[in-house]
């Protein structure tokens, strides 16, 4: 029965291997997004098998960003020996930094990921850690840095947590890059 369902949900959305794109969500819809969870999937090995689809899933891409418009200085935190050291180099040597606190779950962290690679193009001497919140071990130091939400960028100046802004918020992010550091 169940199955049946989500067959007829997924016919009436239109998703389909040819597409590769699910089809607009019209008004009428009496849900307005369907989620189907991925059990199975990691980062090295997604798997929309079982649900008989073959999307592109970008959460799970094996490059962190792509580099059609250059260099840029985004650092992948992986553990919380890595988050510790990044956040030791800020303080210790005053380099510039921004930790961005980011989940692939996260709608927002996924919509104001394009514009962090912009700004890391254009802000070349500022290094962006990007921290995914769920990574294990991360949780006492998430706790101590008071991250709450995602995503949440701190941005570190002359050893210093200078300021912080939380959301996806465009303009508030670029006005911050540019009071705190020069464009190169």
């Amino acid at each position: 029965m169940a199955s049946r369902r989500v067959a007829s949900l997924l016919r009436r959305f239109a998703i389909t291997s040819a597409s590769r794109h699910p089809a607009p969500i019209h008004s009428q819809s009496p849900l307005p997004f369907l989620l189907l969870p991925l059990p199975s999937a990691t980062a090295e090995s997604p798997s929309s098998a079982h649900l008989g689809l073959s999307l592109p899933n970008p959460l799970f891409s094996s490059r962190l960003f792509s580099s059609a418009s250059g260099p840029s200085n985004i650092v992948l935190i992986q553990s919380g020996d890595q988050l510790t050291d990044a956040l030791k180099k800020a303080q210790d040597d005053k380099v510039p930094a921004i930790f961005y606190f980011t989940a692939v779950w996260c709608g927002p962290c996924r919509v104001i990921a394009p514009f962090i690679e912009e700004m890391s193009h254009k802000f070349l001497h500022v290094t962006t850690y990007k921290v995914d919140i769920d990574q294990e071990g991360l949780g006492s130091i998430l706790s101590s840095l008071q991250i709450h939400s995602v995503p949440t960028f701190q941005f570190f100046h002359n050893g210093k947590k200078a300021t912080e802004v939380v959301g996806a918020d465009k303009k508030q992010l670029e006005e911050t890059f540019k009071s705190l550091y020069k464009q190169e």
